[in-house]
């Protein structure tokens, strides 16, 4: 697929594989059994050698190793794929934070600006086992208090959903006015 599909498309399908095999691996190692052997960048590289498409082999390749199970969700890797894109620094995925006793983990952490940024899908507030028990009220309620007790630990705290993410020149603007840091500028060979 990734050979016959947009750069966006590829990485959000292998960021889904390497996520749910890395949940898979964490089962297994809590359970004791041992399973099939992971997928990982490397077997899914070996497997495009193998196969060897016609077309599309370097973006199949490009999209794998730019691929990275810590993305959470498809929003996720659409900002990371937009980073990319838009020439922005791909910041840390799931940086853990510590605060007052409690655990946090943060979508994108870019650590030379102490930034975080978030996707703010609507999952969170819509489906059952997101919401863990909780009405919405209390979602969004968790949700702000959460903000609260992070931003004080960084410089920026900023959020995105679908409809920013999905237009680049929207995304681009919004990126640049919250001092997302540039990626140096490649030179082409």
């Amino acid at each position: 697929m990734a050979a016959t599909t947009s750069f966006l498309v590829g990485v959000t399908m292998i960021d889904y594989v390497l996520h749910c095999e890395a949940a898979r691996l964490n089962a297994g190692q809590r359970s004791g059994s041992v399973g099939a052997p992971p997928i990982t960048h490397s077997t899914l590289l070996t497997e495009l050698e193998r196969v060897h498409p016609r077309n599309g082999h370097r973006a199949a390749e490009r999209a794998i190793m730019f691929a990275d199970g810590l993305s959470a969700n498809p929003g996720e890797s659409l900002g990371r794929v937009r980073f990319e894109e838009l020439g922005f620094v791909i910041p840390e995925l799931q940086v853990r934070f510590d605060v007052d006793g409690r655990t946090y983990y943060v979508d994108y952490f870019w650590r030379g600006v102490r930034k975080i940024g978030e996707f703010d899908g609507h999952i969170k507030y819509t489906r059952a086992a997101e919401m863990a028990g909780r009405d919405i009220v209390q979602v969004v309620i968790d949700e702000k208090d959460r903000e609260s007790v992070l931003r004080p630990e960084v410089n920026s705290f900023d959020r995105w959903g679908w409809k920013l993410a999905l237009s680049p020149p929207a995304f681009y603007r919004f990126l640049m006015d919250k001092g997302v840091p540039r990626a140096p500028t490649r030179r082409r060979s």
